[in-house]
């Protein structure tokens, strides 16, 4: 197919609100060394994304400025070097930056195959999330089986993902949510229990539902006053891990019981990692989560597919925080 020299994307001209983002001509890009080009047909919507047009989170020195860490498409060139996959290939891939947009470029290692079954839309709606959870739950907060996992934000994208990949390796899943029928959605995607934050303490839940001893795995995306609370909910010997600070980067704790019970605190971002480095987790997600995604077992959750020239209506629809799931840009 001949790749045209211009292409749409949305610009943000200056940092701020959703209506900062309008729709521009771009020069398509060329990839370079072990990349290729891929025809967009849809792009997933993080927060992130949100981040970095409010100008809060820069991409990393050599990325696109335009919005955007995962689409699905078509292959339709190869850089030097790219290995793994073919011109015509339909892929889903993990980017530093540039999703939002008709062509984007990306490293062949982070390239994966569309599962079966799956349409290009519900693919765009894999990398970001995935990557992201087995990393920090699996590898980072090493949860096994019948073990009990406590997932904050249970209906984000996030969330919807971290239950179904726990409960499909045969943990214990209890998830936070902020209303009934957020939670409902946490429980008929194989959360054992769901916990609406508004209305109950997600601490007192969590110790008369494991009969006081606490989980063994925490995901949280709050953070602030949220981390000494996760400590208390946390067994002997559990692992707390940090993805985000929406509810405040700072927080003041009590660093007895964290002794006391032989805490691991870590956490983690991706964007900012070599390519070489989520390689690794892109060959973890194809030898452990892949064959359940072809399989059918599980699958993303998709809230809502917005054209890409209305993109401001889906980053005001992900910060309102009505969103049960993903939402992603039809291109």
């Amino acid at each position: 197919m001949k790749i045209p020299k211009e292409m749409h994307a949305i610009e943000v001209a200056k940092p701020g609100k959703p209506s900062a983002m309008k729709l521009g001509l771009r020069p398509v890009p060329q990839p370079g060394q072990g990349e290729v080009l891929i025809k967009v047909a849809a792009a997933g919507v993080n927060r992130p994304d949100v981040m970095q047009r409010q100008g809060k989170y820069p991409p990393p020195p050599g990325a696109s400025d335009i919005l955007g860490l995962e689409v699905a498409g078509t292959v339709v060139a190869l850089g030097p070097g790219a290995t793994g996959v073919r011109v015509g290939d339909h892929v889903c891939a993990l980017l530093a930056g540039g999703g939002y947009a008709e062509y984007a470029v990306a490293a062949a290692w982070l390239c994966l195959p569309v599962p079966h079954h799956f349409s290009l839309v519900e693919a765009a709606a894999v990398p970001e999330t995935f990557f992201t959870v087995w990393d920090n739950v699996f590898t980072r907060g090493r949860l096994k089986r019948d073990e009990t996992f406590l997932v904050h934000g249970g209906s984000s994208g996030i969330g919807t993902t971290a239950i179904q990949l726990a409960h499909a390796f045969q943990a214990r899943v209890l998830a936070t949510a902020g209303s009934t029928q957020k939670c409902e959605a946490c429980m008929s995607l194989g959360a054992d229990l769901a916990i609406d934050y508004k209305k109950e303490d997600f601490v007192a839940v969590v110790k008369e539902a494991t009969q006081g001893r606490g989980v063994d795995v925490i995901l949280d995306m709050v953070g602030g006053d949220y981390f000494p609370r996760n400590i208390e909910a946390l067994a002997l010997e559990g692992r707390l891990v940090q993805i985000a600070t929406q509810g405040g980067g700072k927080s003041e704790i009590n660093l007895v019981p964290l002794m006391q019970k032989r805490i691991t605190v870590t956490g983690s971002t991706l964007r900012p990692r070599t390519v070489q480095q989520k390689a690794v987790i892109a060959g973890a997600l194809r030898a452990h989560v892949w064959p359940l995604l072809d399989s059918g077992k599980i699958r993303p959750l998709i809230h809502a597919m917005i054209p890409l020239a209305h993109a401001a209506e889906a980053h005001t629809t992900l910060e309102s925080g009505t969103h049960i799931g993903k939402i992603v840009l039809a291109i």
